[in-house]
């Protein structure tokens, strides 16, 4: 690596009709990068939130209620990818081996078995029926920050609500900015009636009362995941369609747009080639900011009980037995910490992803 060029190189050994594959940073993309890093907060930020994303990923390997691994006369077993049943290890059903009963445990073991288990015995639905006190229960060794008022381990539930949080979060800026940007831009790139209908529709669409829409959905449906992704989907698009609209409209009468009209080039090509990159830029600034929208509306709708199914492991909900178990301040302190977290570690990203794409910032050396 010299400078900003990249050079691929194999064995060593060039055959003289292949040049060297290299990729140039632009200057602009130069400058874009060291703003962005210049941003310490948002930089390291963009690490921890990765950090705490990635280990999130591998949740059933951190807290589950089944053995990573799995030994049983002689024989290897990976309860975590594979469903075994009782009978495999000894025992008199054939539903699937309740690998923390004491009995299942003393058959495999009597074989000269052993079992590899995650540093958290628990998945987030588990329940710990030998608590020995009731439901919700303080922090033990057992149980590092305590259980809820189900008896389901507190920690388990935010490694996958965490997980589930973001993974929404993401998904739902996607498909969002997808449409939005695809909505801007016929808009803002054709004017006229196209432009007027579609504001009309706009207008009339987000003074839809999308809470009261959720509330009447949720009497008819049962929401999960996807449910609730495809109906804040069709509110959320309208954020960045306002942004891209601008963009085309200012640069739809540019010379060199004008040009390319001349030249023969067809709409769709000056669209996606020539005035997309430049209303990207203005998009980007607004993207990472619809992603922390997006984690607070799923925690909202958790919290007032029209989210996910019951069950499921969410942060809105532990919140919201934190509000109705105030003898037990574990839970709501520990739901408010990691939201607290995954909000302001995005907003650091964003402000830092604005900055790098401001025309006006200057890099301070």
């Amino acid at each position: 690596m010299e400078g900003n060029r990249y050079q691929v190189a194999g064995d060593g050994k060039n055959d003289g009709n292949l040049p060297p594959v290299t990729c140039h940073l632009s200057p602009l993309t130069r400058r874009r990068l060291s703003l962005f890093r210049a941003n310490r907060r948002g930089y390291w930020s963009l690490w921890i939130f990765l950090l705490l994303f990635f280990l999130s990923l591998f949740a059933e390997l951190i807290a589950n209620d089944k053995p990573i691994l799995l030994r049983y006369q002689g024989a290897f077993y990976f309860p975590v990818v594979a469903t075994y049943s009782e009978k495999t290890f000894g025992g008199d059903f054939d539903t699937e081996a309740v690998y923390r009963d004491a009995f299942v445990r003393q058959r495999i073991e009597s074989e000269g078995g052993w079992m590899l288990w995650p540093p958290i015995r628990y998945s987030y639905s588990t329940i710990n029926y030998d608590l020995g006190r009731p439901a919700p229960s303080p922090p033990t060794r057992e149980n590092w920050l305590g259980t809820d008022d189900q008896g389901r381990d507190v920690l388990a539930r935010l490694i996958y609500g965490f997980r589930l949080s973001v993974c929404f979060g993401l998904l739902l800026t996607s498909f969002s900015a997808v449409f939005g940007i695809m909505a801007g831009a016929v808009q803002g790139f054709f004017g006229g009636w196209i432009d007027l209908a579609f504001q009309r529709f706009i207008e009339i669409w987000s003074g839809l009362p999308e809470l009261f829409l959720l509330i009447i959905l949720a009497s008819l449906i049962t929401p999960n995941f996807w449910w609730l992704l495809a109906i804040l989907l069709l509110f959320t698009w309208m954020s960045l369609a306002g942004v891209v609209r601008a963009e085309f409209l200012r640069a739809r009468n540019f010379d060199y747009v004008k040009a390319a009209r001349a030249l023969g080039v067809s709409e769709l090509r000056i669209m996606v080639r020539h005035v997309l990159p430049n209303a990207l830029v203005s998009a980007m600034t607004v993207i990472p900011f619809m992603m922390s929208g997006a984690v607070a509306a799923l925690t909202t709708l958790d919290f007032l009980g029209f989210g996910l199914p019951p069950g499921s492991a969410s942060l809105g909900e532990l919140l919201l037995q934190g509000k109705n178990n105030l003898q037990a301040p574990w839970l709501g302190f520990a739901g408010f910490m990691v939201i607290s977290l995954l909000l302001v570690l995005i907003i650091f990203i964003s402000e830092a992803v604005r900055d790098a794409f401001d025309p006006r910032k200057e890099l301070m050396r």
